[in-house]
């Protein structure tokens, strides 16, 4: 539990993105969005950990940032500014059965049923809480949020393969700072110089960049690294949640009867996914050393201080 309730700090934290991008960030701007997010951001986390890539780890960190960094914020962007708060992260909310799906197929974690019942229940009910009126339904804000779920959710996957041996704040660090430099180019040959800022958007930007950004994302690797893909993918659905939450606190969409019924559904979703325990014959448990690699499951029990440092790339002390 205290895995998930770190980990729910993520989904959280980007549910209310969408009312912080769409009222305080300039519109017309998703690239250099992307990038006075999430650089700033990398660097902070970066002048923590004090580790650069090595070897494989560049490209690999360049792929991983593009996915979940530079193609899902810019994505994000485009869909706050042109769908309503609830609606966008509504959209968003299916990167949960997505997350059971690709950890199945690449990480081979068969979910257990409760995990995956949660999960369809989860949507249903954020389903059910747009009834009365999600805003309306522009093109390609739905196309945005869309392929956001599906960058996003490719790229937890894969670093959660790849990423057996890497902390959860280096890891953060790496895809953070690839996944802005390769979109930095695209926004000044697309957009130009970068967009001026007034008090309320230097102050969504520090809002995104220290809490939605730098800390959602340790925390959500950090639940990658120690839950599995079914369990995390349910948890995502706080952010669906939160979305529409705001928007009704602040934005005074309507929340009625159908409103309060769909909160109870994803709230019950949430609880049934992330309360199940993991079966011997599907998803490994949550407690081993890492998370599975290329190579299968991590081995149990803990690891000896000489083992820890040798897969963090430093020489044994002693």
């Amino acid at each position: 539990m205290r895995w998930v309730l770190v980990t729910a700090i993520a989904p959280v934290a980007w549910g209310s993105t969408y009312f912080v991008t769409r009222h305080l960030l300039p519109p017309d701007a998703a690239l250099w969005g992307a990038v006075i997010r999430c650089l700033p951001a990398g660097m902070l986390v970066l002048l923590v950990t004090r580790r650069l890539p090595r070897g494989a780890w560049w490209w690999r960190s360049v792929v991983l940032g593009a996915l979940t960094v530079g193609g899902l914020n810019v994505l994000v962007y485009v869909a706050a500014q042109r769908l309503a708060t609830s609606l966008a992260a509504t959209i968003m909310s299916t990167s949960a059965a997505a997350l059971i799906v690709l950890s199945w197929i690449v990480l081979g974690q068969r979910p257990a049923l409760r995990a995956a019942a949660g999960a369809v229940l989860g949507i249903l009910g954020v389903v059910v809480m747009l009834q009365p009126g999600g805003g309306e339904a522009d093109g390609w804000g739905i196309a945005a949020s869309v392929l956001a779920m599906l960058s996003s959710s490719l790229g937890f996957v894969l670093t959660r393969r790849w990423g057996a041996d890497i902390p959860p704040l280096t890891m953060t660090a790496w895809q953070l700072i690839a996944g802005s430099l390769v979109v930095a180019p695209l926004a000044i040959a697309v957009e130009g110089a970068p967009p001026a800022l007034d008090g309320p958007a230097l102050l969504g930007f520090a809002y995104v960049i220290l809490v939605a950004t730098a800390i959602a994302y340790a925390a959500w690797f950090t639940g990658l690294a120690r839950l599995p893909g079914a369990v995390v993918g349910v948890i995502g659905l706080l952010n669906p949640v939160t979305g529409v939450l705001l928007g009704v606190w602040l934005a005074h969409e309507p929340f009625g009867p159908a409103q309060m019924v769909g909160l109870a559904l994803v709230v019950v979703g949430v609880l049934a996914g992330t309360l199940t325990r993991p079966r011997t014959a599907g998803i490994e448990p949550a407690e081993p050393a890492g998370p599975a690699g290329p190579a299968g499951p991590a081995s149990p029990g803990p690891a000896s201080p000489a083992a820890a440092e040798l897969r963090a790339g430093n020489r044994p002390r002693g």
